[in-house]
């Protein structure tokens, strides 16, 4: 499911960007004086979300549903928290867990968003694996065919089929 190369191509670099060097961590440790000494702000939230109603305070809105980062962090133990978090979040966005399930199972792994393009193209995760000739829908799109592509011939066959 995972064998996609560019996918640990796409790991491999964020962990390279992510490293901590001696240089990232006298940003970080000049970042942290400056804010301290920035006054802080009141936290905010949206309407509807305070915390244990009444009066009190806006509660913090998390960033990414727990349930997505719990299933992507099962199927991708070793990927850094942040890289999941964001994919989590573009997975949120578009769809239910079930249907984010069924495109990993398709062959799509958690971290690919060129399946939220071949979503917003018309392919679900079962065309995936129909045949356009000799190769599947996912063949011809990791070869670079365009998800648009992949619906007409699609499209055409289920003409052909039914006349």
């Amino acid at each position: 499911m995972l064998d996609d190369s560019g996918v640990d191509d796409l790991v491999r670099q964020w962990t390279e960007d992510h490293s901590k060097a001696t240089e990232s961590d006298e940003i970080n440790r000049i970042a942290s004086e400056w804010l301290a000494d920035v006054p802080v702000q009141p936290r905010t939230g949206i309407p509807g979300q305070r915390a244990r109603g009444g009066s009190g305070s806006w509660a913090a809105v998390e960033a990414t549903d727990p349930r997505f980062f719990a299933a992507m962090r099962e199927r991708l133990p070793e990927v850094p928290a942040e890289l999941l978090s964001a994919a989590a979040g573009w997975w949120q966005m578009v769809g239910g867990l079930a249907e984010a399930k069924e495109w990993w199972d398709a062959g799509i792994s958690p971290l690919d968003q060129r399946a939220l393009d071949y979503r917003a193209a018309g392919l679900a995760p079962s065309d995936l694996s129909r045949r356009l000739g000799p190769l599947t829908v996912l063949q011809h799109l990791r070869k670079g065919s365009a998800p648009a592509w992949c619906v007409a011939r699609l499209q055409r066959q289920n003409e052909r089929r039914s006349a």
